[in-house]
């Protein structure tokens, strides 16, 4: 069973088995939003997780191929849980773990330095004996390993601290019921999400990828295959069946089609759950 994260609204994967199966075996595409663990602070390529628009989450929730969870945002503090015993050793666990870190790192760091300056320890003397010469100055006896150089000093700021990539106490997680109304998923019922999901669902039936299509104006972009061999041929704006659409709306849609190379639906959907497209396409003046 895949399991969606559902946190304030948002559908999130974090699974990449999962995040794998939805695109291969369910044609769902989502958008990935996390940072690379190695290359965290660019934006080109992102990771997991893998967020999905609240209609690609139904309908997979719908199939009956995943489960939507709630997971808890954080632990309460230590001081705000009443000294709460079994935070207070998660804190004290933490903390010696992260002084014996900073102990060890001090010690590689000390044998490396000197190691350094032993490989060094030549090349500075031949480069002091040679100013020397040129300063008409005496030679300079060799001198003792000095025993009172002093302490190598490495600051904690330098530290290397352990940022984990997963989760490794995932607290208690509770199933969220998609079809009821609630703070984590406020969809269920309201009319533009029931009219986008029926659009959304169509389309999806037809053998077409959708993904959103907010880059382009529109609620959804419509491929023939899949986004990463394929560009989208349509445009899809969900509007009521009954609702006015004024003229400069029609042509600034349609020319918005023409000048990407896409046609433009306006999907609307009946009483009885049946999908109306009318496709527009920019001719010009004749």
């Amino acid at each position: 069973m895949i399991q969606i994260h559902i946190l304030e609204g948002k559908a999130f994967v974090w699974n990449s088995g999962d995040a794998q199966r939805i695109r291969e075996e369910h044609r769902i595409v989502g958008t990935l939003v996390g940072a690379l663990p190695r290359k965290p602070r660019q934006n080109m390529r992102l990771g997991l997780p893998l967020q999905l628009l609240p209609e690609e989450a139904r309908l997979l929730a719908e199939k009956g191929v995943a489960t939507f969870l709630k997971t808890p945002t954080s632990q309460p503090l230590a001081d705000d849980a009443g000294q709460d015993p079994s935070l207070l050793e998660a804190v004290a666990a933490y903390q010696k773990e992260q002084e014996e870190s900073y102990r060890e790192q001090v010690r590689l760091a000390g044998e490396q330095r000197q190691a350094l300056m032993g490989t060094l320890a030549e090349h500075i003397a031949q480069g002091r004996a040679k100013k020397r010469q040129q300063k008409g100055e005496e030679a300079e006896p060799p001198s003792k390993p000095a025993d009172s150089e002093p302490s190598f000093v490495f600051p904690r700021e330098a530290m290397m601290v352990q940022l984990p990539t997963e989760r490794t106490q995932r607290g208690q997680e509770e199933k969220v019921d998609w079809r009821l109304p609630s703070k984590e998923w406020p969809y269920s019922g309201q009319p533009e999400h029931e009219m986008r999901y029926h659009v959304f669902q169509n389309l999806w039936e037809r053998g077409y990828y959708i993904t959103s299509g907010s880059k382009f104006g529109g609620d959804f972009l419509v491929y023939p295959g899949d986004p990463m061999r394929f560009h989208a041929h349509y445009i899809a704006l969900c509007v009521p069946q009954d609702a006015p659409l004024s003229l400069c709306d029609i042509i600034s849609v349609g020319r918005l089609g023409t000048n990407v190379k896409k046609t433009v639906l306006l999907c609307s959907v009946d009483q009885d759950g049946t999908v109306a497209y009318t496709s527009l396409q920019w001719s010009g003046m004749q």
